[in-house]
């Protein structure tokens, strides 16, 4: 299992065992390792690694300022003149990281299904937890029921500590995994629930709602703006950022390996620094991904939904990504 042989030394009632070693601003990501003494002040939600997530002068909640009104200020017709890439995407959302700026905008302000971006919020409740990360879990039958059956390749019984757990969410996009995190939060599943909407509501994401923590509920929906709001959010936790930008991982359950590889192909063939990812799918939601990422030295969050097949998702975030990296930094 992950790390397991350094297990021994942590500190079985702190989430702040799991170091993970990575620079929010450039491609350069060292191994995943554990340590008992540099986690907590890495997975603390207010952690960026020293970037500094508020406008200078201002004392407004970073979130608020920069996502609350940047996207709604912003017509989309201002992007139908040759000024971004036409996008296949239903809702799509280009933002500078930094400035809050707007760079390209469609349907931002749609509410549709998100599918497993939920799941995006799924690791920042569990971070906020502070549970201990080292802990077993093992799956259990009920992890698999859900409101569509989806494939996986983990079976009940499968047991992993909750750091592998939290990486098969983010990495591998599985969905018992995500349901083992709910079910096994302070007051199970229903105080899991609530804790997810809570945090939509304080940092402004006003046309979303959970239901489960998996995304395979089509009435879990966002919009373009709001889920830069939690790619923004999302970033400032380090593990995060590691788990959801690792592009594969190799997980040893003891009586079988699984072989796993990230979600999302522009995080597998390494092409682009990204710093945080996320896909999703389910037939009411089409393809959706989230980013964050650097191109030239701009920071900048992408968020992709519905798009009609991955092929287009890729495309669109690619082209995407080649338009930003020709903009001159003050645009």
């Amino acid at each position: 299992m992950l790390g397991m042989s350094l297990l021994m030394g942590l500190s079985v009632s702190s989430f702040a065992d799991l170091t993970l070693n990575s620079n929010p601003v450039t491609s350069q990501k060292r191994p995943i390792s554990w340590s008992t003494n540099e986690a907590k002040e890495l997975l603390l939600s207010e952690d960026a690694e020293g970037i500094d997530l508020t406008p200078q002068g201002s004392t407004t909640s970073s979130t608020t300022l920069r996502l609350g009104r940047a996207p709604t200020a912003v017509s989309d017709t201002r992007y139908s003149n040759n000024l971004g890439p036409s996008v296949q995407a239903g809702s799509a959302l280009v933002m500078d990281a930094k400035t809050g700026e707007v760079l390209f905008s469609k349907n931002s302000n749609f509410s549709r299904p998100m599918a497993s971006i939920t799941k995006l919020m799924t690791a920042i409740i569990t971070a906020d937890a502070h549970l201990n990360m080292s802990e077993e879990i093992t799956l259990d039958p009920i992890d698999f029921v859900g409101p569509k059956q989806a494939s996986t390749r983990l079976r009940a019984g499968d047991t992993m500590n909750r750091a592998e757990v939290l990486l098969m969410a983010l990495m591998k996009s599985e969905n018992p995994a995500a349901a083992a995190l709910a079910r096994t939060y302070p007051g199970g599943k229903p105080a899991f629930i609530a804790a997810m909407n809570a945090k939509s509501h304080q940092l402004g994401m006003t046309s979303t709602r959970y239901y489960e923590s998996t995304g395979l509920d089509a009435r879990n929906v966002s919009s373009a703006r709001d889920l830069a709001i939690l790619v923004t959010e999302a970033y400032k936790y380090g593990v995060i950022r590691q788990f959801s930008s690792t592009p594969h991982y190799d997980f040893n359950l003891g009586y079988r390996m699984l072989n796993a590889s990230n979600t999302n192909a522009l995080v597998r063939n390494g092409e682009w620094n990204i710093n945080l990812s996320k896909t999703g799918y389910i037939n009411e939601a089409g393809r959706c991904v989230v980013m964050h990422t650097t191109v030239n030295s701009r920071p900048a969050v992408v968020v992709l939904m519905g798009e009609p097949s991955t092929q287009a998702r890729n495309a669109d975030a690619t082209d995407l990504l080649t338009w930003l990296s020709g903009l001159p930094q003050d645009i």
